[in-house]
């Protein structure tokens, strides 16, 4: 069984396995499998925290929980993907949160007050790289809270550039405002260390290294607490070492065709 599998822009691939998800649909208007049963949810949320669970027993000392990118918890967050009429969608986006939050509080009641939980969120969708679930830091605030009173520790806010202002009137990012709404630390991500954004990548434009000189200034005043790093790792294994050591000449660009040297 596949649990909300996300789709590419078009909505044009499905999964070979029968797709569930909030309502079915794989892209705005594209039914794409069935809509889950309220018994589906439960036993989804179940399945999520027996996960946690074995993870904190096989010796993990945290678990992320991917809440983005259109994957099954984004899917309830997301309107155009949550048309159900029941406890679990609504025109709120509050309202379409209880699938996480309900989550959330069976991760964390399975595995202690004392193991971290990581939550990884996004605006944009592979089906829309415009969408935003918040258009305003109340609308954020509104979202964001709830989750981290539910057991969230730290967010994961990933954006396509981590340089942009996620709302006009301040220079804070994506993670820099989850950290100020809800006083949990935060992940920035998104394009760090490279001169374009992974959509473009993966469509053939090359990114080259770029200055972390930006980044160091939002990481110094406090914005966000750690930075993920994706695909200048790929493209680069030694990286961080070069960073440390400020060899910053040696550092090598990302290219699609990185992805074809991965074992």
């Amino acid at each position: 069984m596949a649990m909300g599998v996300v789709a590419p822009k078009d909505g044009g691939w499905l999964p070979s396995a029968p797709f569930e998800g909030p309502s079915g649909l794989v892209a705005p208007g594209k039914i794409g499998g069935v809509a889950m049963t309220e018994l589906d949810v439960a036993a989804t949320i179940r399945a999520f925290a027996q996960a946690a669970v074995d993870a904190k027993t096989l010796g993990f000392d945290a678990v992320e929980i991917h809440g983005a990118h259109g994957y099954l918890i984004d899917q309830f967050f997301w309107h155009p993907t949550n048309q159900r009429t029941d406890g679990y969608g609504g025109e709120s986006l509050v309202k379409r949160s209880r699938f996480a939050m309900e989550l959330v509080r069976a991760v964390r009641a399975g595995v202690g007050p004392d193991f971290a939980i990581i939550l990884r969120i996004s605006q944009w969708k592979l089906q829309d790289y415009m969408a935003k679930l918040a258009v305003t830091p109340q609308g954020m605030e509104q979202w964001l809270v709830p989750l981290a009173e539910a057991g969230v520790d730290i967010f994961h806010c990933s954006q396509r550039r981590y340089w942009e202002s996620e709302f006009p009137g301040s220079d804070l990012n994506f993670a820099g405002w989850a950290k100020k709404l809800t006083g949990k630390p935060s992940i920035t991500v998104g394009s760090v260390g490279l001169s374009g954004d992974s959509l473009d990548a993966f469509k053939g434009e090359a990114s080259t290294p770029s200055s972390l000189d930006e980044l160091l200034r939002r990481f110094d005043r406090g914005d966000f607490d750690l930075v993920g790093v994706g695909r200048a790792l790929l493209a680069d294994a030694e990286w961080t070492r070069k960073i440390h050591e400020w060899c910053s000449s040696e550092l090598i660009g990302f290219t699609k065709a990185a992805l074809a040297t991965l074992v």
